[in-house]
């Protein structure tokens, strides 16, 4: 019995449908699964249903990117009522950045001799929240470059000929804007945006978790951050951040989070909903 909280769909950056990515997560052996799309949550319908056609109970949610001194960090909403009047707004703001990102890219590319046009990348992104991987895959389907690896490394890397710098909202603002939308507020793999120095001041913030288990931590990594969610009172997720084929291999079910520990996040939502019901 266990559960996959961080996962993608071609609604941002990864390659499988919400259904092909719940058929993964049924044939895994996963009984919960969490989209996590970056700035959208476009695919959550689709995959409530698939989730429901698999006998897999569904977490809507997203990822958002943001940034607390200085320091990039992706913070994970869970458990969001994607019908919240505020979370659309704010995800419609981060669409359109993402939108005008692809386009100064692209322009970027043009300079340096390379006749790539933005509609090429939109047609592949075939999304509202489009990013780096779209490009890499324009340039590699108009033969710009031969993989995904060299785009990046050539073109696309941060520092390189085409590389734009992503907007990013105060990881206070992504906390409170999760929270006005019903959802736990969890910080994503930390070992990544080497984000430990941070944590004490996003947790007095109200951040509510930590992805101590990511496909990305080693045991020992995982065994840190369980030390530190302790520490601070944290609540313990986990997730493989499958994005499908775009990272050449479907990484869904190499994390196996306890169904018991899921269990929690949820008794944590409830609480914190009933919590707020009384205040309003």
């Amino acid at each position: 019995m266990f559960a996959d909280l961080h996962l993608h769909t071609n609604f941002s950056d990864g390659t499988y449908t919400p259904e092909e990515l719940a058929g993964h997560g049924r044939r895994v052996g996963l009984k919960a699964m969490a989209l996590t799309d970056h700035d959208t949550v476009e695919g959550c319908a689709r995959m409530a249903v698939a989730c429901e056609v698999n006998g897999i109970e569904f977490c809507p949610g997203t990822e958002l990117t943001a940034e607390v001194d200085g320091i990039e960090v992706h913070i994970l909403g869970l458990f969001i009522d994607i019908e919240n009047p505020e979370m659309q707004v704010e995800m419609a703001k981060f669409q359109d950045v993402r939108q005008k990102r692809i386009y100064e890219m692209v322009a970027r590319l043009n300079e340096k001799k390379i006749p790539l046009k933005p509609e090429a990348v939109f047609k592949i992104a075939n999304c509202r929240s489009p990013g780096r991987p779209h490009v890499a895959r324009a340039l590699v389907a108009e033969k710009y470059c031969t993989s995904l690896d060299e785009a990046f490394e050539r073109f696309l890397k941060k520092g390189k000929a085409a590389w734009v710098p992503k907007f990013k909202i105060s990881a206070f603002d992504a906390i409170r804007l999760i929270h006005v939308a019903g959802g736990l507020a969890v910080l994503a793999h930390p070992a990544l945006n080497r984000s430990d120095e941070v944590i004490p001041d996003l947790v007095r913030a109200g951040m509510d978790g930590l992805e101590c288990f990511h496909s990305k931590h080693t045991q020992h990594v995982s065994e840190h951050y369980l030390q530190i969610a302790d520490k601070h009172g944290l609540l313990v997720s986990g997730g493989s951040d499958c994005h499908g084929m775009s990272k050449n291999k479907p990484l869904i079910g190499s994390i196996k989070l306890p169904i018991h520990t899921y269990n929690k996040l949820k008794e944590a939502r409830d609480e914190l909903r009933a919590r707020r019901a009384a205040v309003v």
